[in-house]
């Protein structure tokens, strides 16, 4: 057993007084994603990762499905609405709110990765229910067997469908638009969305290399200014029946979408936006690994390891995106809060994975609060076996005497022995054992508990 940003902000980059004062506003309540790729890696690799941040007390699961075939005019049901099904699903590994069917984060058996980001623009959110950016999460890497796939399906369905509907298990609204950092082996695209309308930017390891960057972080901002590879076809004629552009001169979305007054939590989020894109820059060029982004995002010093009060990190993913077809992708979820006091665990697709029930919250069908109306009038305990382990270890990990610091030592000890495992088989091109990883996941699961018991 294995287991024993170049970034923008909406006009001009933040300088560090603009961060400091963004600070004291309020916490920032929701995500970073990042991205590297040669040559800012060590290895001729891609590497993507991603802090879900949500509501303190959300679960969030990680769920496989396989690939899948659909009869004929079959629907597909989302969160909140339903919607045409295609006839073959790739496969996906999904971290997810264990409340919701979309996901935060996840990845295909094509090598696809994709994060979302919570996003307010000059576009009024919408209040009825439509697909939250979480299903169209789930739905690309569903869908799209590239990055550039998964991005024109999501356009396609936020045309038809929209977004819309409350983003927590509550009855307090919290709605909001959404950006995406969708990745392949081969490059990054960047999509922001105002409402239906959206544009996206395509960034590859060439493009990089070009301009002597590597890596890009995207957090609650609109990032894409003139550079847009991509876009909606009605996007600058809705701009200008809008009033936001005059027609003339250079089209600069970010400028031209951004509210002119952005609610408190997306001015307060530039922190680590700021925070995100220094601790790329830190990084030497081609020293970039999955280690090194494991770290980014577990700084709290930069609020990107969120611990704000009523927000919190629920879940964290780092992906190895490996340039050579004849190697896999792996991919590392934490399936618990707090990536500081979490521990990483590697998945690998592969015929027959294990399903892995510790990591999977409890259902509760049509008895469940999200399917009665009203809505979100009660609550269920979510909790999977994991997180309920991990709830009592971190306790102990926290109380400051030296059980908590040896327990952690050993939870980091193991971490780091899967991941160097993993590093050396990619590294040695030695063929994979199919059983072993089939095991994989689910195996790094039981050891994990095990020790916190």
């Amino acid at each position: 057993m294995l287991f024993q940003k170049e970034v923008f902000c909406n006009k001009t980059d933040l300088c560090a007084s603009q961060c400091m004062a963004a600070s004291t506003l309020c916490a920032p309540s929701s995500c970073d994603c990042f991205v590297a790729l040669p040559p800012s890696t060590e290895r001729k690799e891609v590497i993507f990762g991603k802090n879900s941040d949500r509501p303190r007390d959300e679960v969030q699961e990680v769920v496989y499905f396989p690939v899948t075939v659909h009869a004929p005019g079959s629907m597909v049901e989302c969160t909140y609405i339903e919607i045409e099904q295609i006839q073959k699903t790739h496969a996906v590994i999904l971290s997810r709110p264990a409340w919701l069917w979309g996901a935060e984060m996840g990845a295909n058996n094509h090598g696809v990765c994709i994060g979302n980001e919570a996003v307010w623009t000059k576009e009024p959110i919408g209040e009825s229910e439509a697909l939250l950016g979480m299903d169209l999460v789930r739905l690309g890497l569903e869908r799209g067997s590239t990055a550039k796939e998964a991005l024109d399906v999501i356009a396609s369905l936020l045309e038809q469908h929209g977004q819309g509907g409350n983003c927590k298990e509550s009855p307090e609204a919290f709605s909001y638009d959404n950006t995406f950092l969708i990745v392949d082996k081969k490059e990054a695209w960047v999509l922001e969305t105002s409402g239906k309308y959206w544009a996206a930017q395509q960034i590859t390891g060439q493009q990089w290399k070009r301009l002597k960057k590597g890596a890009k972080n995207i957090s609650n901002q609109l990032t894409i200014t003139t550079e847009i590879s991509v876009e909606h076809p009605g996007l600058r004629d809705y701009a200008q029946s809008q009033g936001w552009w005059s027609g003339d001169g250079e089209f600069n979305f970010s400028q031209i979408f951004s509210p002119t007054n952005p609610p408190v939590r997306m001015e307060a989020a530039k922190v680590r936006y700021c925070g995100g894109k220094e601790l790329l820059r830190k990084q030497e060029a081609g020293s970039i690994q999955a280690g090194t982004i494991m770290d980014i995002l577990r700084d709290k010093e930069s609020g990107i390891c969120m611990d704000s009060g009523a927000f919190c990190t629920t879940g964290s993913m780092v992906s190895i995106l490996p340039q050579d077809d004849g190697l896999p992708c792996v991919h590392f979820f934490t399936a618990t809060p707090d990536p500081s006091r979490s521990v990483f665990k590697p998945f690998i697709f592969i015929d027959d994975v294990m399903p892995v029930p510790m990591v999977i919250s409890p259902s509760y069908g049509e008895d469940d609060p999200v399917k009665k109306r009203p809505r979100f009038q009660s609550k269920r305990d979510r909790r999977h076996e994991l997180y309920k382990a991990h709830e009592q270890a971190k306790a102990t990990m926290e109380s400051g005497q030296e059980q908590g610091a040896q327990l952690h030592q050993t939870m980091k000890n193991l971490e780091r022995q899967g991941l160097l495992a993993i590093q050396d088989l990619l590294t040695s091109g030695e063929n994979f054992d199919p059983e072993e990883m089939a095991d994989l996941f689910f195996d790094c699961v039981d050891t994990e508990i095990k020790f916190y018991k």
